[in-house]
């Protein structure tokens, strides 16, 4: 049975918003959570990236959260990264001028003085990465006194960048009676030990993910030489949509972007060195089609989300399976399936088979040279006809 966001309780203004950006029904997660939200209720639900929890929390927010004096948040939303913090405030920016409510988005490698303009005019909801956040409320230019509304959201990822000391001083520096909202793709561990110490009866909420399996993509693995590498990979960006390719460094990264510049290929790496702009600018540019590949990190690429990714290579063999099937995972979103190609080098080949091991893949490696006319079309190469 489908159901609407007013029947959730969302308010006729925040309805109209929705309608305006083209969303008229409710996503599960949102379905699921907004209710208790509402009532309240501490919540805790289980989803992945790109589920509809932005909404899900970010609705009910805007609905219960009173004036804000300056300085003095009334909301929070923890995110692990700056492009998380920029992307939850861009999301729910339409909604939140329906009702006069202000948000901010405060991150590292953002001027801090731009931040504390924004705090003192008064914002009611501000959505943090928690490293900054701790230098606004040590400085006294944030305060969470008034906060009545904590979000925690990723939990997992803040949990894998070592991020939850800082999350849980914040938590701890809260002050009064809040309601505690947490998302996370996972539940366990650490995870459950905040649920457990900063949530109260939480209503536990869980979506039903479809973990992105191995069978939704088309996996080719290619031996290529050194000198070649880049080649074989600036072939494959040409004959494909849009790529995201994946190197093991940040100096890799920008040394491959402009060695596919010099091949005729528009890429721009993403790494954690680059600035708060030009990291957006770059995200933009790949979503709006201006660039052929983005050249990402593991931890760069953790904070990026981009639909219709059409094709993603591994440039460095990732250090485990389950990199692998995160990098591949941007390829194989909303139901489509996509290609991923491995290049490997003839000392890589051994850890290459380990890793097809642990994936449950057989595919045959096979040799190719930039100038292989099979790297036009690898979808329909077949490797075990090579």
């Amino acid at each position: 049975m489908t159901t609407t966001f007013d029947k959730l309780g969302v308010a006729e203004d925040l309805c109209q918003a929705l309608s305006e950006q083209g969303i008229e029904s409710p996503f599960p997660i949102q379905q699921m959570t907004i209710p208790d939200i509402l009532a309240g209720r501490d919540v805790c639900g289980k989803a992945k990236t790109g589920s509809g929890k932005t909404l899900a929390f970010g609705l009910p927010l805007l609905q219960i959260l009173p004036e804000a004096k300056p300085g003095r948040p009334t909301g929070l939303v923890l995110v692990p990264t700056r492009e998380l913090a920029t992307q939850v405030r861009d999301e729910l920016a339409p909604m939140a001028a329906a009702r006069g409510i202000r948000i901010a988005a405060i991150y590292g490698g953002d001027p801090i003085e731009k931040q504390v303009k924004a705090l003192r005019k008064g914002v009611e909801l501000a959505v943090c990465t928690p490293g900054r956040a701790i230098d606004l409320i040590e400085r006294r230019d944030l305060s969470v006194e008034d906060v009545r509304h904590v979000v925690i959201d990723e939990a997992d990822r803040m949990a894998d960048m070592g991020f939850l000391p800082q999350v849980e001083w914040i938590l701890r520096n809260v002050g009064g009676s809040h309601q505690t909202l947490l998302f996370s793709a996972t539940l366990d561990g650490v995870v459950d030990s905040l649920v457990r110490r900063y949530q109260t009866d939480p209503a536990r909420h869980e979506v039903e993910s479809r973990g992105v399996t191995v069978e939704e993509m088309t996996h080719r693995f290619i031996q290529v030489h050194e000198m070649d590498k880049a080649k074989v990979a600036a072939k494959i960006i040409q004959s494909s949509g849009r790529t995201m390719v994946f190197t093991n460094t940040k100096h890799g990264a920008d040394r491959l972007a402009a060695k596919l510049g010099d091949l005729g290929v528009k890429a721009t790496a993403i790494h954690g060195d680059l600035r708060q702009n030009m990291r957006e600018r770059a995200l933009s540019n790949f979503s709006e089609g201006k660039l052929a590949a983005l050249v990402a990190t593991d931890v760069a690429a953790r904070g990026i989300h981009v639909d219709e990714v059409d094709t993603v290579i591994h440039y460095d063999p990732p250090s485990d399976h389950k990199t692998y099937l995160h990098r591949s995972g941007r390829t194989a979103r909303a139901g489509e399936s996509g290609l991923v190609v491995s290049l490997v080098l003839w000392n890589q080949e051994l850890e290459v088979r380990r890793l097809q091991k642990r994936l449950g893949l057989d595919v045959p490696l096979v040799e190719m040279f930039s100038n292989d006319p099979r790297l036009e079309d690898l979808v329909e190469f077949d490797p075990e006809a090579a």
